[in-house]
């Protein structure tokens, strides 16, 4: 990053955010944006426009429409496929999430290529999404799942326990590049350069990651990458899987139907499309692609350097007025320098639950629960956190209010 700073219009960015000047009027302010981001005025007027303008199915129809509404379809894989950084748009697939993603990689690719005894590498950070579609496919499968666990010292993942646990059974290394909890990033090339030494496939979890730094998915040398839309600043109901063409190639459908076809028999059976569209069967979310879409292109068009510069000034100012506060706990990895935009904390004489309802009551969206990581909670021994995670629209007089706000609240108890 930059050393210096680019000055910033905060006024003119939030001001691209219809709900973000809908909360203000009322008071409130949102603090929940690893749950979802909010959507700028561009993602709207795009998904209006397609609705108004251009709604037509994709691909193969031959009327005017159709024609248009496929062209900005495929462009749009253009468009991810080169903020990615990934080597064609082919290897781009819609999907409906990031859980999706993992599933389709879990029952296509992993479930053709591994076989029983087989191992799979996560980690104790991992959300939900990329835990369970591995847990199913193992019990159906007679495969081994492993995990990496925390460094109880640190905080962080037990980097030395996880080279330790890769070897010539380890076939799929699956890890997340941003923790959804804690923002934690783990130092992710050892692992996958040990898993390559193996010949392991690895898939990264980027839904958290993608939004608070560049992503190179061939720099990563990872063969799967998974993101979802709404966190971009886009639409819900959408995610976009990159996958390695030669591994694409070899993989079979996940879902079967309308599109990812080249021809059906009853006699002779099906043939299929080459990837992407092996892998998207029936009609997709044009809207939300288009306006994803626009999204990006809302994205790209700022200065990104300057906004993640002003995300971890706002993180350490945040972290700062936290440890202020004697009752407020926070996890071990925040006295490391990586964890970006999200801090997680409990409290000495308080729920996390009731700290978050009488944050809502003074305006403040946070987030409460196990957030979807239910053994990373297990092995923090606590029961549940509250979250506050930034976007770069966030100001500083909202993390100030949020700081107040939560000093009011612990006097409760």
């Amino acid at each position: 990053m930059d050393a210096t700073p680019q000055p910033l219009n905060m006024d003119a960015l939030r001001a691209q955010f219809p709900l973000l000047q809908a909360q203000a009027e009322q008071g409130r302010v949102y603090l929940d944006n690893a749950a979802t981001a909010q959507k700028p005025q561009a993602m709207l007027d795009a998904q209006r426009h397609f609705y108004q303008q251009q709604n037509s199915n994709v691909h193969r129809a031959a009327h005017q429409l159709a024609a248009e509404a496929t062209q900005a379809f495929e462009q749009a894989r253009q468009q991810v496929a080169a903020f990615l950084n990934a080597a064609r748009a082919e290897e781009i697939i819609w999907t409906r999430g990031a859980t999706e993603a993992i599933n389709l990689v879990a029952n296509s690719y992993a479930a053709s290529q591994l076989q029983a005894g087989d191992e799979i590498l996560i980690s104790v950070l991992e959300h939900h999404a990329n835990i369970v579609p591995w847990q199913l496919l193992a019990a159906r499968q007679g495969l081994v799942l492993k995990a990496i666990p925390l460094d109880q010292t640190s905080g962080e993942l037990d980097l030395q326990q996880g080279l330790a646990m890769i070897g010539p059974r380890t076939k799929l290394l699956a890890l997340s590049q941003m923790s959804n909890v804690l923002g934690y990033q783990p130092q992710l090339a050892p692992l996958i350069a040990a898993a390559r030494q193996q010949g392991a496939a690895v898939l990264l979890d980027g839904t958290q990651a993608v939004v608070h730094g560049p992503v190179d998915v061939q720099a990563l040398d990872c063969d799967f990458y998974v993101c979802s839309a709404h966190k971009l600043y886009g639409p819900t109901g959408l995610g976009v899987l990159y996958g390695r063409y030669a591994l694409l190639e070899q993989m079979p459908p996940w879902q079967g139907g309308g599109e990812m076809i080249e021809s059906v028999s009853l006699s002779a059976g099906s043939r299929f499309q080459p990837p992407p569209l092996r892998f998207e069967a029936g009609t997709p979310a044009i809207a939300e692609v288009i306006s994803f879409a626009a999204s990006l292109s809302y994205w790209q068009s700022l200065p990104r350097t300057a906004l993640w510069q002003h995300e971890q000034r706002l993180f350490q100012r945040l972290l700062a007025g936290c440890r202020a506060l004697a009752d407020v706990r926070l996890p071990a990895c925040y006295q490391l320098q990586q964890p970006n935009s999200i801090l997680a904390m409990s409290f000495r004489d308080a729920h996390p639950q009731d700290i978050g309802t009488l944050l809502d009551m003074q305006g403040y969206a946070v987030r409460v629960g196990h957030h979807c990581a239910m053994p990373l909670l297990q092995a923090l021994n606590c029961n549940g956190l509250l979250r506050v995670s930034l976007a770069f629209y966030n100001t500083e007089a909202e993390v100030d209010g949020f700081l107040q706000a939560l000093e009011r609240a612990l006097t409760e108890f």
